[in-house]
C-alpha cells in the first residue's frame, strides 16, 4: 500500500517506520528538525514489539505536502496534535488525487468529526491508540508500553468498514498489534476516559502513570474525573464498553494502569518542552460537552484551568 503519515512525531514516525519495514511505500511529513537525520540515516524503532528500520532510499521524508502534491496514496494517517487537525486537513486537500482514506490516529475527541465533515464518511476512519511512543533521539523512536491493540473503525455504528480492516491487517502483519472494530466511537470515548483521568493530573504533578495509581489522594481525583467523563458521555448519547463508571474504575486500576505503569504522558512531555498541550481535546472537551448538556464537571474544569495556566507560564527547558 501507499501511505502518507502527516505530522510524524513519535506516533507517526513509529507507525510509518513499521509499515515501511514491512514493504509498504511510506512518505512522512515531519518537523524540519528531524529531516536531516532521517534523510541521511533513516529511522529506527525499538521497544516492546521488536526492532524495525525504515531506510531513506525506501521511505520519503518531507517538510511539506507541497513537495509531494502529485503522489498518490491509499491512506493518509494524521498523527498531529489535536489542535493541528484543521491545518492537517487543509494541507492534505492540496494533494491532486483526493481518493485516499483519511485516518485520525490522534488523542482526544472531535478530530474524527472534522475528517468526516471535510472528506465524507466513506473516506474517513478513526484509530484509537493507547500505546506509548517516545523519540529517544532524532532517527530513533522507542515503543515503551501498550494497554491494548490499535483499534480502527468507520463512522457508522455497528458497521464493519472494509478500509479499516485492510489497514488494521497491514499494521498487524507488520508487527504492530491492530484490529478493526464496528464501534470505534465507543473506543474513542474509552480513550477519553483513560487520557482524561491520567494525563492532566500526571502532567500537573510531573509523574508517570503508575505513581498516580499508587496513592489514595490521586486515585480519588482520577475516579472523580472518570465519573464526570462517564456522565458527559451518557448525556450526549454516547456509549462505552462499560455499563457504569464503577465498572470502568475496576478495569482502569486493575489492567490499564499496570500495563502502562512507567509511561510519562505526552502532555507532561509537552509542558517540559514548553509546547502547547492537547488539554482542550481531553478534559477541556469534557467541560465543554458538560456545559452543553448541563452536566457539572468541576474536577475536569479545575484540571483544564491548571494545565492552561502551566502552558502560559512554563519556561521552556534548554
Amino acid at each position: 500500500m501507499k501511505i502518507l503519515v502527516f505530522g510524524a512525531g513519535a506516533v507517526g514516525q513509529a507507525v510509518g517506520c513499521i509499515l515501511s519495514a514491512a514493504g509498504h511505500s511510506v512518505d512522512m511529513i515531519t518537523r524540519e528538525r528531524y529531516l536531516q537525520v532521517l534523510r541521511a540515516e533513516g529511522l529506527a524503532v525499538t521497544g516492546i514489539f521488536g526492532d524495525f528500520r525504515a531506510n531513506p532510499g525506501h521511505t520519503g521524508f518531507y517538510a511539506s505536502v507541497d513537495d509531494i502534491r502529485d503522489n498518490v496514496y491509499d491512506y493518509c494517517l494524521i498523527t498531529t496534535k489535536s489542535y493541528d487537525t484543521e491545518t492537517a486537513i487543509d494541507e492534505l486537500r492540496k494533494l491532486r488525487r483526493q481518493d485516499f482514506i483519511a485516518v485520525s490516529m490522534q488523542n482526544g475527541c472531535g478530530n474524527f468529526e472534522k475528517l468526516i465533515e471535510r472528506f465524507g464518511g466513506e473516506r474517513s476512519l478513526a484509530a484509537r491508540v493507547i500505546t506509548g511512543f517516545e523519540i529517544e533521539r532524532p532517527g530513533h523512536v522507542v515503543i515503551t508500553v501498550s494497554a491494548d491493540a490499535i483499534h480502527i473503525g468507520g463512522c457508522v455504528e455497528g458497521e464493519v468498514t472494509e478500509t479499516a480492516g485492510r489497514l488494521a491487517s497491514a499494521l498487524n502483519d507488520a508487527g504492530l498489534p491492530a484490529e478493526s472494530t464496528p464501534y470505534i466511537r465507543r473506543d474513542l470515548f474509552a480513550k477519553l476516559l483513560y487520557n482524561s483521568a491520567l494525563n492532566p493530573l500526571g502532567a500537573a504533578l510531573g509523574v508517570h502513570y503508575g505513581a498516580l495509581g499508587d496513592h489514595t489522594d490521586t486515585r480519588t481525583i482520577m475516579s472523580a474525573v472518570i465519573r464526570e467523563v462517564f456522565a458527559v458521555i451518557e448525556a450526549s448519547g454516547g456509549k462505552t464498553q462499560w455499563a457504569t463508571a464503577g465498572e470502568y474504575d475496576s478495569f482502569f486500576y486493575g489492567r490499564q494502569i499496570p500495563a502502562t505503569y512507567n509511561h510519562r504522558s505526552s502532555m507532561l512531555q509537552d509542558l517540559e518542552r514548553g509546547k502547547p498541550t492537547e488539554i482542550d481535546a481531553l478534559t477541556g472537551y469534557v467541560s465543554e460537552l458538560g456545559r452543553l448538556h448541563d452536566v457539572p464537571t468541576p474536577v475536569c474544569d479545575t484540571l483544564t484551568g491548571l494545565i492552561r495556566f502551566m502552558e502560559r507560564n512554563r519556561v521552556k527547558k534548554t
